[in-house]
């Protein structure tokens, strides 16, 4: 799809969509649990919907109607289920060590940029403790096996889905174990996100000295309704567009402000950055950094983006990305090994832009759209539907003008 994206401003209110990132958790949580567990998520992605899909190829009964989960937990696992990850990244890095708890013979499907995505040093993990894993093609996983206890040892600063992956996974098996890791913790926050969200459902993995310590019956007691919060990571869009547009003309509600997602520092950083001459340490917010982008594309003096080398394994390499669409706009980019170097303008000139698959890459493709002279071109304008389904709606019911197209003449 593409989208004809004309300068406009944005004003009124809108409510934060479900995060993704809290809803994969909870899903996870009740699939594991005692008994069934009722989620409210007021909206659904691409993303949520592959974890629930592949819960349910892993026996557990998920429906979804008016914004509300309903989930009964697995009981037994279907002989050799495939598990179809879509592109989501957190399904697959959640789950495969779930599988391998379980014992399950599964399948596991890939789709998009997600095969060239490391697993690595999970991988190695475990299947150095009772896991066989196979990849009969490029796009396929085939697991045997099961785990045993011990201590797993992970590089913090990889992937913290590998990291939350083990916390889910550990407590369903029948001895103590550890999780030790090497290395300084990146998007410690998410980590944080999935410790609460596994306390809400009563298993404790306290952690001291870079050790998780996941002790044997540990068991997954639903509290019998949970609810998802509002998203941070999506809400950024709105917040710099806010920005953008002069400020105080658009409210963003459904944010918890003392909430464990990291990426709520969008604030606090677009203000720095909008004042001028900032310095973006992105090691606990990566996803912001294309969106951040932008405005310090037309905010004073020059904007340092350090420590972003984990956004080449994103959905896009987003650095590169990012890079391209700001300069495809008229921006002054630097790209770096492991970061960004921005220097302001008062506007952007519009153009040509390529979502690349990637739907942060779209997004905020739409937003810098609203500082630029001409209009912006975007192809692959249905990325969006990853995380933010609804997008186009609201940014037109907020006041964005996208003429949305099919790619075929």
């Amino acid at each position: 799809m593409r989208a004809v994206l004309s300068p406009s401003r944005l004003a009124g209110t809108i409510p934060a969509i479900a995060s993704k990132s809290q809803a994969h958790r909870l899903l996870i949580c009740a699939a594991l649990a005692d008994r069934p567990t009722v989620i409210a998520c007021p909206t659904l992605s691409a993303d949520i919907t592959a974890t629930a899909d592949c819960l349910g190829a892993l026996g557990a009964d998920i429906s979804y109607k008016n914004g509300v989960f309903s989930v009964s937990p697995i009981r037994t696992i279907p002989d050799r289920p495939l598990l179809d990850c879509g592109e989501s990244g957190s399904t697959l890095r959640f789950l495969l060590p779930v599988v391998c708890a379980l014992g399950a013979r599964a399948t596991i499907k890939m789709h998009g940029r997600l095969p060239e995505r490391p697993l690595s040093p999970l991988w190695e993990e475990l299947c150095a403790h009772g896991a066989e894993l196979t990849r009969p093609t490029p796009d396929t996983i085939a697991v045997d096996g099961k785990l045993l206890p011990g201590n797993y040892t992970i590089a913090a600063d990889v992937s913290s889905q590998f990291i939350s992956g083990l916390l889910f996974a550990l407590p369903l098996l029948d001895g103590d174990s550890r999780i030790i890791l090497t290395g300084e913790l990146e998007s410690a926050a998410y980590v944080t996100m999935t410790v609460r969200a596994l306390a809400r459902f009563g298993i404790d993995c306290p952690f001291s000295h870079n050790v998780y310590a996941v002790p044997t019956g540990g068991r997954y007691v639903s509290p019998g309704r949970a609810a998802v919060e509002g998203d941070w990571s999506n809400a950024a869009f709105w917040v710099v567009a806010d920005r953008l547009c002069g400020g105080g003309s658009l409210t963003v509600t459904c944010l918890d402000p003392d909430s464990p997602q990291g990426d709520r520092a969008v604030v606090p950083l677009a203000a720095a950055i909008a004042a001028g001459n900032a310095v973006v340490d992105c090691q606990d917010v990566p996803d912001l950094v294309p969106v951040l982008s932008v405005l310090a594309a037309v905010s004073p003096g020059r904007t340092e983006f350090i420590n972003a080398g984990r956004l080449h394994i994103k959905e896009s390499d987003r650095l590169a990305t990012t890079a391209g669409l700001l300069t495809a706009l008229g921006g002054d980019v630097q790209e770096r090994p492991d970061g960004l170097v921005i220097t302001g303008k008062s506007r952007l000139t519009g153009g040509a832009v390529d979502s690349c698959n990637d739907h942060r890459i779209a997004m905020s493709a739409a937003v810098a759209s609203l500082v630029c002279d001409g209009p912006v071109i975007l192809t692959g304008a249905q990325a969006v539907n990853k995380s933010y389904p609804a997008f186009w709606d609201d940014f037109a019911r907020l006041g964005g003008r996208a003429a949305l197209e099919d790619d075929e003449p």
